[in-house]
């Protein structure tokens, strides 16, 4: 039994027989070419072959797998009949070299400049260049490429990368799991192996050497591993949890499109964690209904310098826009504790999360502050845009940022630009000081946003990176529960919006509690979306207040724990 690690690129356990797809032999002998003008004649010729096959797969792929997989076909076609692809390669038969030879030198040249430019969507054009020469080239020498659209049922296929070309062909049916050598989860392979919904883990180095044609191999897609010849009783492990996985995935999908409401029609809102504006499409996938936590960090993470109102502007923008005037809350720079960014010259500290960090770093420099102000009071213009405080401890923090935005807006009314006068202003509710004020806070934020990860952490005094005290770090801890019901009570009680971001949101052991408590908004990773809506419908307000009444009368995490893992549906 081998086992292998690589990046879980699309979720789910595929198991079956593996084979592995080899890249066709597509040596050739350059040579002179006399007649210049029929060599042309033969690459044109290739080339109009590849598209007419190129097209008949993008045709195909809208109809087995959707619009924006088959784009990427199409786009294939464009660019190899870019003028400037096919003036080069006409230049160089014309200089006596053979049609082979200028596919490679003029492909070759233009995969390198994509692969130079520092944008990654760029970057992604060069693997489609390969993808085209593999095709024309194997048009002019007669040779078939890999053909995935005929296989055995339950096929694992291995290949050294998966191409779009491939993906478009391949037979969703008999394809139990892909494994590759190269490519991330961003990867084209990976958003089309998501799109097919077939479990792949990529990356898994010198995969086509270290399975072999009809081996049994496991693909666990979400864990990112793959199992070769795996022994009785691993096997039977994972057989067991495929078959969970399927019935899950197929029960869950009939909450695709509904309401997210309790089973006595208490209606709640179930929101996406995401961390760039990429994200957005993945979130409303998977049935998104608000963004309930944007990570602005990302931005500051990326960049070599300070970003401008500009650049942030548009990043913000474009997610309220996508989200089609949905709420999206987007937390300020929640930079210091384990987040550095290196050109803010931030001082090394003793104990930096509790340090100067997060909205205190904020206040002491203004100017870089309201930069971030601004560009989010413009995209609120756009949609529903809301701004969240890290790391609130005090009334004083929130008082001041709203003056801030106060000063922000009145600059902007000069300036004669657009922005959202009505801008929300809500906490981030993640410290125990935020808990124990809780109640003064309502009275100033226009919401509340739980950040549990943070929560559990501060108030149970247990970093969730240390392994020695990581039985401390659960949300089911007294002190934890306590201090949840104190902070969605008080702002309930004031009238306001209460949503929880942290990971505890997306625990459904935990939903029905927060449900008691009176908890509005979830918001999670995308995938946990739907599965929160299915636990959302099983409880009704009195039964999860039963629930809660029980579990806030237990002394221990354990005794906690127990009592949810006994009720839960």
């Amino acid at each position: 039994m081998g086992m292998y690690q690589g990046v879980n690129a699309s979720e789910g356990i595929g198991i079956g027989t593996v084979m592995v797809a080899v890249d066709p032999d597509l040596t050739f002998e350059p040579h002179e070419v006399a007649d210049s003008a029929a060599e042309k004649e033969r690459y044109q010729t290739a080339l109009s072959v590849f598209c007419e096959k190129t097209q008949a797969q993008a045709d195909h792929m809208k109809e087995t797998v959707g619009e924006a997989e088959a784009e990427i076909m199409s786009g294939h076609i464009v660019l190899a009949q870019d003028p400037g692809m096919t003036d080069a390669i006409n230049a160089a038969i014309d200089g006596g070299t053979c049609a082979e030879q200028a596919l490679m030198d003029t492909s070759t040249m233009f995969e390198n400049m994509f692969l130079s430019m520092d944008d990654e969507m760029f970057r992604l054009r060069a693997a489609d260049i390969a993808d085209i020469r593999t095709g024309i080239l194997a048009e002019l020498l007669g040779v078939e490429v890999v053909d995935l659209s005929v296989l055995p049922e339950n096929t694992v296929v291995v290949v050294h990368d998966l191409t779009p070309s491939m993906t478009a062909t391949i037979d969703k049916e008999h394809v139990a799991g892909i494994v590759t050598e190269t490519g991330g989860r961003t990867s084209h392979s990976a958003i089309i192996a998501r799109a097919l919904e077939i479990p792949a883990v990529l990356s898994v180095a010198n995969s086509c050497s270290a399975l072999r044609n009809g081996m049994t191999a496991i693909v666990d897609g979400s864990k990112g591993v793959v199992i070769a010849e795996p022994e009785g009783d691993v096997l039977a492990d994972y057989q067991a949890k495929a078959q969970a996985f399927a019935e899950e995935k197929a029960a869950l999908e009939a909450f695709r499109g509904q309401e997210t409401v309790t089973a006595d029609g208490i209606k709640k809102i179930l929101a996406c964690n995401i961390g760039s504006p990429n994200d957005v499409p993945n979130a409303l996938e998977h049935d998104a209904e608000a963004i309930g936590l944007f990570r602005s960090e990302f931005l500051f993470m990326d960049a070599t310098e300070l970003p401008s109102e500009e650049e942030q502007f548009q990043a913000y923008r474009k997610v309220a826009s996508a989200m089609k005037g949905a709420p999206v809350i987007i937390r300020t720079l929640d930079v210091g504790g384990d987040k550095a960014i290196p050109y803010l010259a931030m001082e090394p500290e003793e104990n930096p999360f509790m340090g100067f960090r997060a909205v205190r770093y904020c206040l002491e420099y203004v100017d870089q502050y309201k930069v971030q102000l601004r560009a989010l009071l413009r995209a609120g213009a756009f949609g529903d845009v809301k701004i969240m405080i890290p790391l609130v401890t005090c009334v004083e923090e929130v008082r001041a940022v709203k003056a801030l935005v106060e000063e922000c807006k009145h600059e902007l009314e000069a300036e004669g630009l657009k922005y959202d006068e009505n801008i929300e202003v809500g906490v981030m509710m993640e410290t125990p000081a935020a808990s124990l004020i809780a109640d003064k806070l309502a009275e100033e934020a226009d919401f509340f946003s739980i950040g549990t990860n943070d929560l559990i952490g501060y108030t149970m005094c247990a970093d969730r990176g240390n392994d020695h005290i990581s039985n401390l770090y659960q949300v089911y801890y007294p002190a934890v529960l306590r201090s949840i019901k104190n902070i969605i009570e008080n702002g309930v009680n004031a009238g306001i919006m209460v949503g929880m971001c942290g990971e505890a949101a997306a625990d459904p052991l935990l939903e029905p509690l927060l449900i008691s408590f009176g908890l509005e908004e979830f918001s999670m990773s995308a995938p946990s979306i739907l599965r929160a809506r299915k636990t959302i419908s099983q409880w009704s307000k009195a039964e999860c207040d039963e629930l809660a009444e029980k579990a806030l009368a237990c002394s221990t995490a354990e005794e906690v724990k127990a009592l949810l893992e006994a009720a839960a549906r």
